[in-house]
């Protein structure tokens, strides 16, 4: 008799397993929407499909009346500029930071107590003060974005560059090789997917800090529309909304995985990918 653990699915098989949660949500939503809408067909809480559906065409397809633009793309385009801008700082900051303090120990002795106090600071906490200081603009929702994020990604870079077996360097060293040889030859390459890796990680967390910063201070932006939206109970409007904030992050991570396995593909080698 095989063991529940060693059994694999086929592919077919995983498909389907990979399906069941969502026709098993979506038919839950289903249920709930008919029940709800045959005791009050005004019911706003669970709207039904055709409602959603026009919603749908009204943001997506067709201009808005006062600006004349397509609401839902011109959020989208918002967001994504500024969750773009505020990943790409991170992940730059991050990236020299996390390697810099997981190779030179007196950088280590210098930044690793004070990147671990800010990661603990949360960043909503800290949004008010970035109004304050950049005002309700699009600086303050980037800052708010690369703050929030670059201490996880300093973090584990650095734990990842920490695990680099030091005979590669002390190989290196009897070579000749000075620090930045090693860093630039040994440490960057070896580092590069692991940095898309925290990158990927991090972005849950990204899209949380643009979504609250949009939702207190903006006059575009996913985030702002959902709550705005919530004053008029629109949930055929919210419910796309979030559903497509949904499909925007799966993608980007989706992208970034198929990058990282096209411009690392040593990673696989070794497990038959």
């Amino acid at each position: 008799m095989r063991r529940l653990i060693n059994r694999r699915p086929d592919i077919a098989t995983r498909f389907g397993l990979m399906l069941l949660p969502f026709v098993l949500v979506i038919i839950a939503y289903i249920v709930a929407s008919e029940a709800r809408l045959s005791v009050n067909p005004n019911d706003k809480l669970l709207p039904g499909w055709s409602t959603i559906s026009a919603a749908i065409d009204r943001m997506a397809f067709q201009p808005d009346q006062r600006t004349g633009n397509y609401l839902l793309w011109t959020d989208t385009m918002s967001s994504l500029q500024r969750l773009g801008i505020g990943v790409a700082v991170a992940t730059l900051i991050g990236g020299i930071f996390g390697i810099l303090q997981g190779l030179i120990p007196h950088f280590r002795a210098t930044f690793s107590a004070f990147t671990g106090v800010l990661s603990m600071i949360p960043p909503l906490a800290v949004l008010p003060i970035l109004f304050i200081i950049f005002g309700l603009g699009e600086l303050s929702k980037v800052v708010l974005v690369a703050i929030g994020i670059t201490p996880f990604i300093i973090r584990d870079l650095a734990l990842r560059t920490g695990e680099i077996p030091h005979e590669e360097v002390i190989k290196a060293q009897t070579l000749g090789a000075s620090t930045w040889q090693i860093i630039l030859r040994i440490v960057v390459p070896q580092m590069l997917p692991r940095l898309i890796d925290a990158v990927r990680l991090s972005l849950g967390a990204a899209w949380l800090f643009l979504i609250a910063a949009e939702a207190i201070a903006s006059d575009s932006g996913l985030g702002y529309r959902i709550f705005l939206m919530r004053r008029y109970l629109a949930m055929d409007v919210i419910l796309p909304y979030v559903m497509w904030i949904t499909f925007l992050a799966f993608a980007l991570d989706l992208a970034l995985r198929l990058f990282q396995r096209v411009a690392f593909r040593w990673m696989y080698r070794g497990n038959g990918a």
